[in-house]
């Protein structure tokens, strides 16, 4: 089975695999407005970075899930890496079907999970997480948008490169795309766009650092590497002006 793109990403270093980077996820947090009674849930959680980034800023209880249980052990090493268990946890969950009762949260943060998602399948995520919000709980998340002025034809064929480039179906949606599915579930929105940064060099910098954002150029850059490393960041890089990032604060009311 071939490597998918946040897998490799995440083999070869890269520990914020989001579109819009820490920038982007930074505003879903001050949107979320997590306080330290805050009941946090995390969809795709992935290896852990943004569980413990929230436990350690705002003393909050969080939980992720995820289907990728290699995933969930690196998660879960990270959080006992940082002395975290009793504040956090990693889980193996679907957002189709979220182990949850009705009304357990009062956050919930996705990120960079919607794009991967088919059809009809945005909106029966969506609400799952209407479903085990609180009435007047957030989602925040962030995607990939495409900026096509509502040519079809293009936005068919970066969906199409963008699939190919990452070896996974994707399926992102123009700004109105997503906005219309966000309200058809019932939530209130907000929403924030900026270009993509998750393989450009200043976006690796800001998000990893300048030493370990080299160190991730150098691996994608050896020779096993190579090909995959430089043509997910050519596709990126080519398309950097119909490919950006949209974040979404989502009340329920």
């Amino acid at each position: 089975m071939a490597e998918k793109g946040h897998e490799f990403l995440a083999r070869i270093g890269k520990t914020r695999l989001r579109p819009g980077g820490i920038e982007a996820t930074n505003w879903l947090l001050e949107k979320a407005d997590i306080k330290e009674d805050s009941k946090v849930l995390e969809v795709a959680c992935n290896m852990g970075t943004t569980l413990v980034h929230i436990a350690k800023k705002y003393g909050c209880d969080i939980v992720g899930v995820d289907l990728d249980e290699k995933a969930i052990e690196k998660a879960d090493k990270k959080i006992k890496d940082n002395g975290l268990e009793n504040k956090v946890k990693a889980i193996y969950g679907n957002a189709f079907d979220l182990p949850f009762e009705d009304e357990s949260f009062d956050v919930v943060i996705n990120e960079a999970m919607l794009t991967m998602l088919l059809g009809d399948q945005k909106e029966k995520a969506l609400r799952e997480y209407y479903r085990v919000l609180k009435p007047g709980g957030m989602v925040v998340t962030q995607d990939v948008v495409l900026i096509t002025d509502n040519n079809n034809e293009r936005a068919k064929e970066l969906r199409i490169g963008l699939s190919r480039a990452i070896n996974v179906n994707v399926e992102p949606l123009l700004s109105d795309g997503w906005e219309s599915c966000f309200e058809r579930v019932g939530f209130k929105v907000e929403s924030k766009t900026g270009p993509m940064t998750l393989m450009s060099i200043p976006g690796m910098m800001k998000d990893e650092g300048i030493f370990e954002a080299l160190s991730i150029i150098k691996t994608g850059l050896q020779e096993f590497n190579k090909e995959y490393f430089q043509r997910m960041r050519s596709f990126m890089m080519d398309n950097k002006r119909e490919l950006g990032y949209i974040c979404f604060a989502g009340r329920k009311e």
